[in-house]
């Protein structure tokens, strides 16, 4: 049963995720690092195995998969991740939509890794640029205008995305919403032509559908607005980021927004810790009730570059983390590096991802 008192057995560190002394620490947790907690010390890598069967991790890079928005204007995004909680999407649009758009199953979410443009909105314009979360409220409708090939990771939950309670640093700590760029109302006039579409996705049992409705005005003919659900970017240069010199904190405290059974943190360059004997890297675990995706958007981990636009699919249950020989050079580079240079974007998901077929046909492992 959940306890202030820890039980101790065996040979175990003195201090949490630190001075290991040749043992590999697993974190056995559930709730997310935020419920009752066995941490194991063992004598082997954890992720040395070889996998059979549909339960496995999934590597991808971005850049190989192929969006039909990338090459027809007329395209849309290409589905990476699906369950009843969310789906996750990869854009890779350069042309300007020639049509509106409205997600009616639930709010979008999506992250900037390249490019920048303009985002008509219902609210009004915004401008992305690289680095930008930028939240589209259910049902709203929008067109996307690039500047220049813009690759978006999208995330459309099945209900709505929300800023984390505030915990005890505050609400605005880690994510603190008056760096928000929200829209002025700005009405479009007519163009001249017959009829816009305002294409509505939607998540029919199998895949993802449209139905397209034709308007003969501009649905974009907003003159004014009030309330609190519209649209808005905020970069992650904007985020304060919570750091400790002794250990390793949990990927928890980098919430950035959540929705029903889905959840998204910001993994950003910070502070190295410390403390001699300090883990510098995140423990081996196996999501006990989290599916996880990592996005990685750029920068290095102690000298060792991160690939941009890798995804990273660790199913729960399943261990992962990062790879013995670079928990080694962490602490043989211990006096080396006072900062980690990392840009990742996580979803961690209550429920199992299924990988998309594309994603499947693409993976690194090919298992």
């Amino acid at each position: 049963m959940e306890s202030f008192v820890h039980l101790r057995k065996g040979r175990t560190p003195r201090r949490l995720h630190a001075d290991l002394d040749g043992l590999k620490d697993d974190e056995l947790g559930r709730g997310g690092f935020t419920g009752r907690t066995a941490n194991m010390y063992r004598r082997n890598d954890p992720t040395a195995f070889r996998s059979v069967g549909p339960l496995r991790p999934v590597d991808v890079l971005s850049s190989e998969l192929k969006p039909s928005d990338a090459s027809d204007a007329a395209g849309g995004p290409l589905l990476m991740f699906s369950n009843a909680d969310c789906l996750v999407m990869l854009s890779r649009r350069s042309e300007p939509m020639p049509f509106f758009v409205r997600y009616v199953d639930g709010d979008l979410l999506s992250f900037v890794h390249k490019g920048s443009g303009l985002l008509e909105t219902e609210f009004g314009p915004l401008r992305y640029r690289e680095g930008d979360w930028v939240y589209i409220p259910k049902a709203c409708t929008f067109r996307q205008v690039p500047d220049e090939e813009s690759t978006l990771l999208m995330i459309q939950a099945t209900d709505e995305f929300r800023v984390p309670a505030p915990g005890y640093l505050g609400r605005h700590f880690p994510f603190d919403p008056s760096q928000a760029v929200i829209p002025e109302a700005s009405p479009i006039d007519d163009d001249g032509r017959d009829e816009y579409e305002v294409r509505l996705i939607h998540s029919p049992i199998d895949g993802v559908g449209t139905t397209s409705l034709f308007y003969q005005h501009h649905p974009l003919d907003v003159a004014g607005w009030r309330g609190d659900n519209f649209a808005f970017t905020f970069n992650i240069d904007d985020y304060n980021v919570v750091t400790s010199n002794s250990v390793h904190l949990p990927p928890t405290v980098h919430l950035f927004m959540e929705a029903t059974g889905v959840y998204v943190m910001n993994f950003l360059p910070k502070p190295a810790e410390s403390v001699p004997g300090t883990e510098r890297t995140p423990w081996y675990h196996r999501n006990v009730d989290f599916d996880e995706i990592a996005f990685f958007h750029g920068g290095s981990l102690y000298g060792i570059p991160m690939p941009p636009g890798l995804v990273s699919h660790a199913p729960q249950g399943v261990h992962h983390g990062a790879p013995e020989k670079a928990r080694e050079r962490a602490r043989r580079k211990f006096d080396d590096y006072d900062k980690v240079d990392w840009s990742v974007i996580a979803i961690d998901t209550r429920r199992r991802l299924v990988p998309s077929e594309e994603v499947l046909a693409n993976d690194l492992g090919q298992h």
